[in-house]
Formats: C-alpha cells, structure tokens, sequence
C-alpha cells in the first residue's frame, strides 16, 4: 500500500484528541462515522473474498483472499482481467465499496460493491443505475468518475489533502484520518492541542443554526465547491459558514436535469440530506438542524445516530398539540401510524439499493402522485388495490380539511418544475422565484428553469426577485439565470453585484459581464484572478483564457488557462482548449502534451481523441 502524505494544515489526528477525551474517542470509534473509510484489514472487509463470483450484464469479478489480503479480478481500461489488490474499503453498514490505488496514485472504486443490507451479495449498483458499462462509459470503474479521491475522500476521510503532479502525472494522498474523525466535526485541532483552550476548538451543538447545520451538511449532500479539489487551504472548515464554500445542486447538475429529484424539489437519492431539510417547513420557520433529531457520533443514541426514539420524541417540542392528540390527530390506529415520521418522513428515498427517510419533512400530496407520479406518504403502507392515489387524496380531505392548503406549496412546485408540464409553467415558475418565503435553492432552480424556457420573458420576474433576494445562493442562481436569456439589457441589473459581498455572486455577475463583452466584468475578473484571497479560483483564469485566444492574444490566453491547470488539472475542456491554442502556436509538441493529458482523464473524450488522431497523421494527411 502506498504511504500516505501528510494531512492538511493544522490537523492532528484523532489519537491526539483521545488523550484528553478518552470516552469520546472510545465511542466515537464504534460509530459508522469511523468506518466511513477503512484499511481494507480482515476485521474491516464485510464482503465474502472467500472465492466468490459475480455476473452482471456488462461486468464480471472474481473475489479472492490471499493470507489477510483480499483481490478482485475484474477487466480493466484495456478489458483485459488483472488482479487488483483491495486496499480500502468505504463504509460497510449498508454497503461497502472496495478501493484500489492505481501505479499513478490514483485511488479507484472497483466495479463491484457488496450490499450489506441486502441478500449479504455482491451488486453492480453503478450498472444499476447508468446501464451497461464498457471501458468507453464515464462510469466504467477505471475512469476519472469513479476517482476516489474526486468523489469520495473529501467526505470520507479527515483532513484531506490531495495532490497532483503535472509533470510526472503523479497523484499523492494525505490525511489526518480515514473516515469521519473529531475535526470533521469540530474543525482542525493542533490549536487546541497547543492551548487546551475552549475557543480554540468547534463545539457543533454551540454554533448558530446555520452553522451548525453546515457542520453535517459539508457530506450530507453533493454540492458545488468554490475552490477546486486540490485547494486544502480553502476547504470547509467546522464554524465556516455552508454558502462561503459550497452551493447545493438542487433539480439542475449544471445545465442539465438532475436524476436525484422528484419533480416537486424533493430529493429521491440518499445523501441529499442537507437539501431535503433546508427546503422543509422545519429549518425555514423552525430552525431546526441536524441537531434536532441526532447525536454526536461519539454520544449516547439510538439507530442512526437519533436521540432517542425516531418521531414524536423529536417533533413534540414545536407540535405539543398534534403529539398530544395521537391518534385523533392521525385517524390512524395501528401501532406505528401515530408516530410523526410515518406520514411527513416516508421512506421514499433510496440510497444504492435501500429506501431512507424523506428529509423535506412535509405533508402527503398523493395528487402529485397522479399528476407527476411522485411518490407519496400514504401510499407507502396502503398498497392494497382499493387504496389509490385518489382515494388517499379524498380521506386526506375528509380528515384533514386544511390539507390542501399545506398541499398547495407542492403541487405548485411539482407544476412549476416538471418537464412534462413545462410548457405551461411559466406562471408556476413566476410565482415560486417570487416567494420570499419558499426555500431559496428551490427559489433558485425556478430561476433557472424560468431562464431555460422562456428566455426574454423570464427577465422582469428575475430582475425584481434580485431585488429583495438577501440569499447568496439565490443570488447567484439569480444572476446566472439572468445571464443565459441572452438579453443585453440585463447588464445594468448584473453590474452592483460585482461589489457583493458573496465571492460566488461577484464571480458569477464579471463571468456573465465579461461574456457579454463588458469591461466592468473583465476588471473585475481580473482583480479576482490577482487578489490573493481569490486567486486559487479556477473559472477566472479560465474566462480570461478564452477571452485572450478570442482577441488573438495566444500568449496570455495560454498563460491563463495553464494557471487554471494548476488549480484544476483535471479539466479536460481547458486542456483541450490549450492543445487547440499552442496547436495555433504551431508548437504540436505541448499541443499533444495537453491532450495526452486529457485522454488520462476522459480517454474517450471526444474532442481528445479527433484532435489527437490528427496530429498523429501529420499535416495534410
């Protein structure tokens, strides 16, 4: 196994805190917070190597254990079948995924997992969900998708720091501890360690709401970050604020439409935790937070980490009333229908191949069922044949007449974010960016479908929702909404916010500027790619790159686009942009250089590959 560099600036490992926190660590060390990554040792290792075989459509793997160490022989890039060692395995309550290093550093998720919570088997969950996987699909296990230390390490060790070498194409690795430890939770500890000072350490259960909920929500829940992968000095820390580092995909991944919700806002994939709760009645008017309801890793509770009893132990504070009436307040009976998580908490999640809790906390609307087949509450117990969406919605009217009322913010939502109904979802989509109440993620995706679809008419609901929009997040989703309705009318809206107190909105408001061919977002683009709080931000050299090569300044596009390369290495749309640029240079060495680089990421991008099969033919060939 190669040996591990060192963890990021100022952590100090989990042993140290166990000196003065005996107790904690001791429990700390039973939770699966740290297993979430594990040395790949015998007493570690859940999934049967004892000479196991796995079939599936497109992938095959053979599981075997010499002495302590477990292999898997599967097909790699080439589709030749190898043995590759298994040196890491991730978590191991529900599934567990085992992780190779590959002889360049890289940390890869191998094809197989096995699913723990299952049948005890072995599972292609990645086949499951994106179909057949051949060497040529994003996903196939050796290519930059499946990279651990893209997509997995950041929230499965402590203290990550990852390096990437650009001339040797060397990856190093270093952390503090595999899996989620004390300063995941309260930030980095060799100040504290230094002084044994209170201040000098994070207590979670102290912060604000919002800054306690980010402590949770850095992991629960994918997100954008502002500072690239390689950049551990600018990490989220515990007591930063969520929205000075990171922006919640919700409904869109980039442009596109994203598999993980339904189509009223709510996450349908496990590990949305954190945007299923910030959309929910609960944190917008209660602030509750993770908080609430669990524990510390390292403290007494029950399953997943709860206090107590799930329900009404941790809703009874805010709804006294409903939790006293029990079953006059839910018309249910039977022993488990009282409890508050059955109707607003279903399990209409799934998560790799289990079903969890609905986080947005919220009321039945079995009419979006219908409309938009979203799954609904009641119909998660009633099955039976007499039990339709229909009948659900009439009992929940006779029961509860001010249902509809409380259903009335999803079926809004549902008709406002739904492809099948976008083409009559203007108003929906108006209405819901113009809520000041309604979560500001969901006000933000609005934005953005209401820009997607209908273009110049989308600008004055936009423009007067920038207005009172006190949300840095809704900001800039604002603002890039703005920008790609292509109206040049809009540049005066954009150019306050270039002074914002927000780096995302001021980034996102020069970057739609600068586009547009406004100098004001060119300055400012500029000052972000000097200043040294904001140089290590990649997009900025990357737009002044392809400003400079648009101009014809081939010299200081290259320089910039090579900067954003350090910061980002692995962007292969900048590394083919470079090769076309020093190919313009006629220097077809770098050119070839750049692409190479960019098959090791992507080794089917497209683009890589035409470019390279032309300059390995040779000029007029």
């Amino acid at each position: 196994m190669p040996v591990l560099s060192s963890p990021a600036s100022g952590y100090v490992g989990s042993l140290q805190c166990a000196e003065c926190h005996v107790d904690e660590h001791a429990a700390w060390s039973q939770d699966w917070h740290a297993r979430a990554l594990s040395e790949a040792r015998p007493e570690w290792v859940v999934g049967d190597f004892t000479n196991t075989h796995y079939q599936g459509t497109s992938s095959e793997a053979w599981m075997t254990r010499r002495d302590t160490h477990s292999f898997m022989r599967t097909r790699g890039p080439t589709g030749a079948l190898a043995d590759y060692p298994v040196d890491w395995v991730v978590g191991g309550k529900r599934m567990q995924d085992p992780i190779t290093h590959l002889p360049d550093g890289r940390w890869q998720v191998l094809p197989i997992y096995f699913h723990v919570t299952g049948h005890g088997e072995w599972v292609d969950y990645s086949e499951s969900k994106q179909g057949a996987l051949t060497p040529e699909h994003p996903f196939f296990w050796t290519n930059w998708q499946r990279n651990a230390q893209h997509a997995c390490l950041d929230c499965h060790v402590t203290g990550l720091d990852t390096h990437y070498d650009r001339q040797r194409h060397q990856w190093s690795t270093g952390f503090a501890d595999a899996g989620v430890a004390c300063e995941s939770c309260h930030g980095p500890g060799s100040r504290h360690v230094e002084t044994q000072l209170a201040r000098d350490i994070v207590q979670p259960a102290k912060l604000a709401p919002a800054k306690g909920l980010a402590v949770c929500g850095q992991c629960h829940g994918p997100h954008r970050t502002l500072f690239p992968l390689l950049d551990a000095p600018h990490h989220f820390k515990p007591g930063d604020r969520y929205e000075d580092s990171y922006q919640p995909m919700v409904v869109l991944l980039d442009e596109e439409r994203s598999g993980d919700f339904f189509d009223d806002g709510r996450p349908k994939t496990s590990s949305f935790e954190y945007q299923a709760l910030i959309q929910s009645r609960c944190f917008l008017q209660g602030g509750a937070t993770c908080l609430t309801c669990h524990s510390a890793p390292h403290a007494q509770h029950g399953a997943n980490e709860l206090r107590g009893t799930a329900g009404s132990a941790s809703c009874q504070g805010c709804h006294a009333k409903e939790t006293a009436e029990g079953s006059r307040h839910t018309h249910h009976a039977s022993a488990g229908a009282p409890d508050c998580v059955a109707c607003h908490m279903p399990p209409t999640v799934t998560g790799v191949l289990d079903s969890f809790a609905d986080h947005a906390i919220d009321v039945p609307v079995p009419r979006n069922t219908v409309k938009h087949g979203i799954p609904n509450a009641c119909n998660a117990c009633h099955t039976h044949a007499q039990a339709s969406p229909e009948a659900m919605d009439a009992a929940l009217a006779k029961w509860w007449p001010r249902a509809k009322t409380r259903q009335a913010r999803r079926t809004r939502l549902a008709d406002a974010l739904a492809v099948k109904t976008a083409a009559d979802s203007r108003p929906a989509l108006e209405q819901v960016v113009a809520d000041t109440k309604e979560a500001p993620s969901l006000r933000g995706a609005a934005a953005r479908l209401l820009a997607q679809r209908f273009r110049r008419d989308a600008v004055p609901a936009l423009k007067a929702a920038l207005v009172t929009a006190r949300d840095s997040g809704l900001r800039s989703d604002l603002v890039s909404a703005l920008a790609s309705t292509g109206v040049r009318e809009v540049a005066d809206v954009l150019a306050p916010l270039l002074d914002d107190s927000s780096l995302w909105v001021r980034q996102a408001a020069a970057i739609a500027l600068a586009g547009a061919g406004d100098a004001r977002g060119t300055r400012v683009l500029e000052s972000l790619a000097s200043d040294s709080a904001s140089e290590g931000l990649p997009v900025p050299h990357i737009v002044l790159g392809q400003l400079a090569l648009r101009r014809g300044d081939l010299a200081t596009g290259t320089r910039q686009l090579e900067r954003s390369l350090d910061l980002q290495p692995y962007n292969t749309s900048v590394l083919v942009l470079l090769a076309d640029a020093y190919a313009r240079q006629g220097d077809m060495s770098r050119a070839r250089e750049r692409l190479d680089e960019a098959l090791r990421f992507d080794p089917q991008n497209r683009g890589a590959r035409q470019r390279m099969n032309l300059l390995q033919r040779g000029p007029g060939r």
